[in-house]
Formats: C-alpha cells, structure tokens, sequence
C-alpha cells in the first residue's frame, strides 16, 4: 500500500513537470501578449510576487500577472482591478505564470490554493491539514463554487481532497477546472475582486 502510495506520487510530481513545462512553452505567446498589456496598463512590474505558505506551511515565493493598481489607503481591491486585470482574471490567464512554481516543485498542478500567510494562525488543527500536500494551481474547491463559496466550505474541500487524493481525482478536477475557466463561472464573491479576508473561524463560521 506504502510503496503504491509512493508510486503514485512520483508520477504526479511527473505529470506536473511534464505539463508545466509544455504550457509554458506553449504558452510562450500569449504569456508574452498578457506581460505587454500589463506593462501598458499598468507599468512595472509586470509580475505580482509574494510568500505563500507551501507544503507544511513552508513559504515560496508565487509570482502571476498583476492584475491590480498598487494599493491605497481606503480603496478596496475591487477598485483597484483593471479592465485589463478583470480579462486577466476571467480568463485565468493571470495564473499563467505560476506554471514556473509548478514546474520548481513549490506547487502541484492539483491541491488546495496557495492562501496568505498570516491566515495559518488563523486556521483551526482541522483546516491547517490542507498544507499536508502540495498547494495547487487548481483544486478541488475551485470546481466546487470557487469564490462562491464560504471560507469554511473552501477548507473543509480542501481537507477531503487531503484524505483522498488519487491521480483519478487530480484527472477529474483538472477536467472540471477547464470547464469552469471557460464558463468563467464563480470568478469573485459579491463586492470583492476575489474573497474577502479570512479573519478566523469566529468571523467566518
């Protein structure tokens, strides 16, 4: 059972180098047209970079397209978003970029998202196993309702995808999140650029 286990797990890390490496190469293109619309609507940098807490919480750094203007005292981040940004983002072409993290190992194609980092302290014993695997490009809570869905719904996805994950599963989810980016469907919670801040499970349960 251990040694299938492993098995498994080599030929996932397998299918994401391979697959990683083809979409960016593939990708190439349309990688090179979304930098040049950032660089003109939005100046430098082209990439959003920041710490996210990675396998057993361990930070890496995730780089995609920016997708907002810089930040600013009392404007909310659906303010911020871009007309360029909001194509960015409806097309999951932002995310483009995160294949690069994919292909360093910091990610999986398939796993629960990359959130803050200041959100670990928040979770309880129960949410925190999401970080027993691999944070995905795409996961199980992005098919399920993506930003329709409560903080609480979200994690509690995540850890079922924990307990199991199968190459079936990650085949499945990696179906479903193409039909989803093409019906563009659950892109934002209402009033949000994507979710509000996930304060704790006083706040959101």
């Amino acid at each position: 059972m251990l040694e299938r286990l492993v098995k498994s797990k080599r030929l996932k890390r397998a299918v994401d180098v391979a697959a990683a490496a083809t979409g960016l190469v593939l990708g190439a293109p349309l990688l090179g047209l979304a930098a040049a619309a950032v660089r003109v609507s939005m100046g430098s940098p082209v990439l959003f970079a920041q710490d996210r807490p990675g396998l057993h919480g361990v930070p890496f750094r995730l780089r995609k397209f920016r997708t907002m203007r810089d930040a600013a005292d009392g404007v909310p981040d659906a303010e911020r978003l871009t007309p360029v940004g909001r194509l960015l983002r409806t097309t999951s072409v932002d995310e483009l970029p995160t294949l690069w993290n994919v292909l360093r190992g910091d990610m999986s194609l398939v796993g629960p998202r990359p959130l803050l980092t200041r959100y670990i302290s928040r979770y309880n014993a129960e949410q925190a196993r999401r970080h027993e695997v691999l944070p995905g490009l795409t996961g199980l809570a992005q098919v399920r309702g993506r930003n329709a869905l409560s903080w609480p719904e979200k994690f509690e996805l995540d850890v079922w995808y924990v307990d199991n994950w199968s190459l079936l599963l990650d085949a499945r989810i990696v179906f479903e999140t193409v039909w989803s980016v093409l019906a563009r469907r659950d892109i934002n919670a209402p009033g949000h650029a994507t979710m509000p801040e996930f304060m704790g499970n006083d706040h959101d349960g």
